[in-house]
């Protein structure tokens, strides 16, 4: 990619702590470490398979956007790295899917970034007017048709070559699905900066916190899945025998004690399972095909249910917080605008955006969890059937295979040392765990910072940021206003969830959906990754808790037992001890 001197503004090509290995046209692309979504060393089936990056060509080219026709993924010593490649046809690079070389799309036409934005703004505002509609009535069924298919499947029985055929016919609903991600995307984010337009004309500058409460959702599948483990929670809290078996130490001492009573394996049977059924396709990482789901393993949900017994979680008082202040925010934004056609403008743009904030948990939900939990649940099941013709060590195993090597390998189970190679994978990833990866390589201009999606990943302010000035600082952004003080709880596994007390502050490196449940516990929320839009802060805001985002070094900085002051409404986190 030609770019002229005067507007790069840093560069790291690699160095002997990180050193990066570049194909041709790679180093002049900047480069953002994906900690949002996979924030650990990636699996090799995921890399191939997985990504939420394969279909941006056709979110591109669909919308016409003048900024990006597609965004590239580079695995960086174990690391997801992803870059947007320009609407420009002189960049000049080479990318991967499905463990092939292509050379990413870009127009011929070198005035198409000028001409094709009008296409946009033709365009974009019919998708946020009408995208609800397709949802409900078009999109949404169809992903459930096709989930209904896949969960229906006889894996068990399956032969491998019907199983091989499984997995290509999971590869093409990820494909679809995430074809629709990007439509809701783009139709959301239309919605919301209408939003902001006419906010900005009828009322000029306001707090930015408000806008942040104006994206809260009442009613999707996330807070659903609320409901349900806290209709469990109460059913437990008001048996004894049930009670009882919830007092053992573990998950697993609870499952043995639920089996102890025909009480016990009723609740398992009737209540247990059903969830998992429904809301269980999710893991701590949920874009990651080597994380256990919910489905596989109900010990997250008994957690989280001994949570709220712990707490004596409040789901209808909750869910009332956060209608009373998402109607405090609306009324603070309406406050002063008279009755006209700045008002009626003002009322239409944010009535539209209200429909759309239930878009981003379920989006989440069917999407970015149950989607991808179903590709790791078909792959998962062709690793039973390798791991008992011992071709394969352990079902798990089969995460470590590239793409062709597990389709060689159910062809040819001879063909190579499958169990050599993973072990071989499996040490290699424990490595690469110890090493904590810089947040941009490449090249950074103002045209890449500029690039919208960013902002998730707290860029450009984390470009720009310095080092804080005091040691027992640490600076992000300010994702949910207020300020807390408490006892900080680092977690960075599924297995310490049990550990968060309430009143704690949670201290990670990112969040997801399937982290909700400790928001129901926490007093204050600090992380590595992630921007004012990204899970955490949304969540944040929906449950009221004051947040910082986007620190890059909370992890490091802040131990498990330090007292720290969060201040979600300047960014601040003062670690206090």
């Amino acid at each position: 990619m030609a770019v002229k001197d005067t507007t790069v503004l840093d560069t790291f090509v690699g160095d002997e702590s990180f050193p990066i290995e570049w194909e041709a046209g790679e180093q002049e692309l900047f480069w953002v470490l994906d900690d949002l979504h996979c924030p650990n060393p990636l699996s090799p089936l995921f890399f191939d398979l997985g990504g939420w990056w394969l279909t941006c060509d056709h979110m591109f080219r669909r919308f016409g956007t003048p900024f990006a026709c597609d965004w590239i993924a580079k695995n960086v010593n174990g690391y997801l790295y992803t870059a947007a490649i320009p609407a420009d046809p002189a960049v000049r690079t080479e990318a991967n899917e499905y463990q092939a070389r292509y050379v990413p799309r870009v127009p011929h036409d070198p005035g198409h970034a000028t001409s094709i934005g009008a296409y946009l703004g033709f365009a974009l505002p019919h998708y946020a007017a009408n995208f609800l509609d397709w949802w409900r009535e078009r999109l949404r069924p169809e992903i459930e048709r096709n989930f209904a298919y896949l969960d229906g499947y006889d894996t068990d029985n399956a032969s491998l070559v019907e199983l091989a055929v499984l997995l290509e016919d999971a590869i093409d609903v990820h494909d679809r699905h995430w074809k629709i991600h990007w439509m809701l995307n783009f139709a959301q984010f239309s919605a919301t900066m209408a939003l902001n337009g006419t906010i900005a004309e009828v009322k000029g500058q306001v707090d930015p916190a408000l806008m942040g409460r104006l994206q809260s959702s009442l009613s999707d599948r996330n807070w659903d899945s609320i409901e349900a483990l806290w209709q469990m929670k109460e059913e437990v809290a008001a048996d004894e025998e049930l009670r009882a078996a919830f007092a053992g130490e573990t998950a697993g001492d609870v499952l043995r004690g639920l089996e102890t009573s025909e009480r016990g394996r009723a609740f398992r049977r009737d209540r247990l399972e059903p969830y998992q059924q429904e809301f269980g396709y999710k893991a701590i990482w949920s874009h990651e095909l080597s994380f256990p789901t919910w489905r596989e393993n109900p010990a997250p949900i008994l957690e989280a249910m001994r949570g709220y017994l712990e707490t004596d979680y409040d789901y209808p008082a909750a869910i009332d917080a956060v209608r009373k202040d998402l109607d405090s925010a609306v009324a603070e934004l309406m406050d002063g605008v008279p009755a006209g056609d700045d008002r009626d403008r003002l009322e239409q743009a944010l009535d539209l955006s209200l429909k759309m904030n239930p878009l981003t948990p379920d989006h989440h939900f069917f999407i970015d969890q149950g989607t991808n939990a179903r590709l790791r649940l078909v792959a998962i099941a062709i690793g039973r059937k390798l791991a008992g013709d011992g071709v394969l060590a352990d079902p798990e195993d089969v995460v470590y295979l590239r793409y062709n090597e597990l389709r060689v390998l159910m062809a040819a189970p001879e063909s190579f040392d499958a169990r050599l190679l993973v072990s071989d994978r499996r040490d290699e990833r424990e490595q690469q765990a110890l090493v904590r990866p810089p947040e941009w390589i490449g090249t950074a201009t103002e045209e890449a910072l500029a690039f919208p999606y960013l902002s998730l990943w707290g860029f450009p302010e984390k470009f720009h940021r310095g080092p804080p000035e005091k040691v027992d600082e640490v600076h992000g952004l300010a994702a949910s206003p207020g300020v807390v003080e408490g006892v900080a709880r680092k977690v960075a596994s599924l297995e310490e969830f049990d550990q968060v007390r309430k009143g704690e502050v949670l201290v990670c490196q990112m969040t997801n959906p399937a982290w909700v449940v400790l928001f129901t516990k926490i007093a204050g929320l600090v992380t590595d990754a992630g921007g004012v839009a990204a899970h955490p802060a949304v969540v944040a805001r929906e449950f009221g808790i004051p947040a910082v985002v986007g620190t890059s070094i909370a992890t490091e900085r802040i131990a498990s037992g330090d007292r720290v002051r969060v201040n979600g409404t300047s960014g601040v986190v003062e670690v206090l001890r």
